[in-house]
């Protein structure tokens, strides 16, 4: 099979023939370079029209080269629906139709963000990885759980390409800024900047901000292109861990352009070499935005019958990757593995080791992470761990004692609480107790900042709250309302029937919390943050 994709969603204009016989790729593209600053929809369109006839005509030229005996040079034809933005996919989308009508095949959508993805699977030759996505204008983990991709975690304010492109624009760099950052940053030392993790999502704004505040204040470029790397990597890697400890699956592969940094490639193989974990890194040109990604998964999906009519063809600039249902893989596989109630975890933060009447936990270092930022966390985290951990209590939510603190050695000692994590049963009942405990907590002005299925103890009809080291003190909406969103990312990403949990959970913080706070987890939701 021979399936002609083409890319268009910003930047890169491109399209590819991949041969499943085979199992070559060959691409074509022609980049939009803006003279300054970042991407202009106008002239990225513009630039679309001109360059998407002459590398389909070159990659058609090279099927009807290629093809051999009676083998047809074109299958298929596979294009982006989305997401992205709205005037080139217009260009990308009228481009395939037409095509695919003059050579009288069928048509395929693909999701941009999903092709990431895949591309990283195909060629790892993965089971069912978590997949971190690390592009311009996106950033987000995807699992594989009853056929559709969910998102584990996502970007709060914008995708990491376009942060970092945010400061590089501010000190005067062309685009793309990603590489002049990781040129800069080779001269550089470490300077402490924000770091912003809750549960599996983040948000770069803050570190942004101060970022261009330290330039302004005088500090060097290099330091500060060195501490971004270091910050914002850090901080992918740090949420990659999470997804995979929440899934308990042994996979990680990259995504997107901004996976051509080699110090983020460094991270996350460190990370996972720790933790036992097989990790993938797609070669560049599979990684930055390109046809071939778009030709491969065009190739699985059309296989399995997942082509799309003409007139049911229009582009979405707004398409979620969990909006697509996977036809080419099995419902049943899932990224999410067995938990094992009673073995000692090996955890994103900590190791936690059960004894008969307390746990001990042990944040260790990190090799991955800068060892400034590394000792910074793990005192800050295990200092707010011990004190909100009894806080909570006293306002009410169960959790357990603390018995003892080593804030050098970032241990504590707890009691031990429930005969599992909530991961492992998932009973409906004490899902809705979370959303009470939630309540009660944010009446008392503290927010969790990691309550997933792992962070809850259960025990009979009792449920506990544990591991409050992202935890943090506010009566602001908008953090109550992310409390309530990571948990349901954790329901969502690994519940067989997520949608019965989720009412349950909601009804349980009805009952005792602020409406405010769910109508804002609406608004949460709707933003599509990760597209």
């Amino acid at each position: 099979m021979r399936v002609l994709g083409i890319e268009g969603t910003a930047w890169a204009a491109s399209a590819a023939l991949h041969d499943t016989e085979r199992d070559e790729t060959f691409i074509e593209s022609d980049p939009y370079e803006p003279d300054s600053g970042g991407i202009h929809p106008r002239e990225a369109a513009e630039h679309m029209s001109e360059a998407i006839p002459s590398v389909v005509e070159t990659v058609l030229d090279h099927a009807e080269q290629t093809a051999e005996g009676d083998e047809a040079p074109i299958d298929a034809v596979a294009f982006s629906r989305g997401p992205g933005l709205g005037p080139c996919l217009r260009i990308v989308g009228t481009a395939a139709r037409a095509l695919a009508g003059a050579l009288d095949v069928p048509l395929v959508g693909v999701n941009h963000m999903v092709a990431h993805l895949e591309i990283g699977r195909h060629e790892s030759g993965f089971d069912s990885p978590v997949c971190l996505n690390a592009s311009g204008a996106n950033a987000h983990l995807l699992g594989y759980h009853n056929g559709r991709y969910r998102v584990l975690g996502e970007t709060m304010d914008t995708g990491v390409g376009n942060a970092i492109d945010k400061f590089t624009r501010h000190v005067g760099w062309t685009h793309p800024g990603g590489p002049k950052v990781e040129q800069a940053a080779a001269d550089g030392e470490y300077i402490d900047l924000p770091y912003t993790v809750k549960g599996m999502d983040f948000s770069f704004s803050g570190i942004m901000s101060a970022a261009k505040q330290a330039y302004d204040d005088g500090e060097t470029v290099e330091d500060i292109c060195f501490s971004l790397q270091e910050h914002v990597f850090g901080m992918l890697t740090e949420v990659a861990e999470r997804a995979l400890s929440l899934t308990g699956t042994d996979e990680l592969v990259l995504g997107g352009g901004v996976g051509q940094n080699a110090r983020l490639r460094e991270m996350l193989a460190s990370m996972c070499e720790e933790r036992g974990a097989a990790f993938y890194a797609p070669d560049p040109r599979f990684l930055r935005d390109n046809a071939g990604m778009i030709a491969v998964l065009g190739a699985k999906m059309y296989a399995a019958g997942d082509t799309i009519e003409i007139e049911d063809s229009a582009i979405d600039p707004n398409y979620r990757p969990d909006q697509v249902p996977v036809t080419w893989r099995g419902a049943a596989e899932s990224v999410a593995r067995a938990v094992d109630a009673d073995a000692d975890v090996k955890g994103a933060e900590a190791t936690v080791e059960f004894h008969d009447e307390e746990v001990v936990k042990r944040r260790l270092p990190k090799a991955y992470r800068h060892p400034e930022l590394d000792a910074r966390l793990r005192r800050e985290r295990t200092v707010a761990e011990a004190r909100l951990t009894s806080e909570a209590r006293r306002a009410g939510v169960p959790t357990p004692l603390v018995r003892d603190i080593d804030r050098r050695e970032a241990t504590i000692t707890l009691q031990r609480v429930g005969e599992m994590d909530l991961a492992a049963t998932l009973d409906a009942d004490a899902v809705a107790s979370v959303g009470e405990h939630l309540a009660a907590l944010h009446a008392a002005g503290i927010v969790h900042g990691d309550p997933t299925t792992r962070n809850v103890r259960v025990d009979g009809d009792r449920t506990f709250l544990i591991d409050f080291g992202l935890g943090f003190h506010t009566g602001h909406v908008e953090d109550h309302a992310m409390d309530l969103h990571v948990f349901e990312q954790s329901i969502e990403g690994t519940a067989a029937e997520p949608e019965p949990l989720l009412e349950a959970f909601e009804a349980g913080y009805a009952a005792a919390g602020d409406d405010e706070v769910l109508a804002r987890l609406r608004s949460v939701e709707s933003r599509g943050r990760y597209r």
